[in-house]
């Protein structure tokens, strides 16, 4: 059986930070599922590289590398990035993307009436909206700020590997 001591030697700093990107993972679904604030378009962009970040901390549990610790860093940074653009979109700096509105699919078999149901039943969450803010930040601005910090936090850990 491998002890904890091997087990955890040289990647304190890439488990902590992979453990970040589960942390705003839990953040994101908790205010969506649990606080009713379905995420837009680009809260879901600013989702994926945290997966990919905690994915790089998952394999930094089975075979230690410095391609898993520059993986979870590529992933915080990206997920930082799409944090900026989402707030710039937010302050109105920029335009979002065309696609910031509630999804549609294959709608050619639906009647008038169904096509109308359903748009009218469709939470639209429109990018430039903030649906919750603290200390005049948006979710988008405190997760980029969150991310480069996982981001720094990786750094430290490819640090650690040199």
């Amino acid at each position: 059986m491998i002890g904890l001591d091997r087990l955890f030697s040289g990647r304190p700093a890439g488990l902590l930070a992979a453990a970040g990107s589960v942390g705003l993972l839990a953040a994101a679904l908790l205010f969506q599922y649990g606080f009713g604030l379905p995420p837009c378009e680009l809260c879901i962009w600013q989702r994926w590289p945290h997966l990919a970040a905690a994915v790089a901390g998952a394999g930094l549990l089975v075979l230690p590398g410095a391609l898993w610790v520059a993986m979870g860093a590529v992933g915080a940074a990206t997920s930082g990035g799409i944090g900026v653009y989402h707030t710039g979109v937010e302050r109105g700096w920029w335009e979002g993307p065309a696609t910031c509105a509630a999804a549609t699919g294959d709608l050619s078999s639906l009647s008038a009436e169904e096509l109308l149901n359903r748009i009218m039943a469709a939470p639209v969450t429109r990018c430039e909206d903030v649906a919750w803010e603290m200390l005049g930040l948006s979710m988008a601005s405190w997760n980029a700020l969150a991310s480069f910090a996982l981001a720094g936090v990786w750094l430290m850990a490819l640090r650690q590997r040199a």
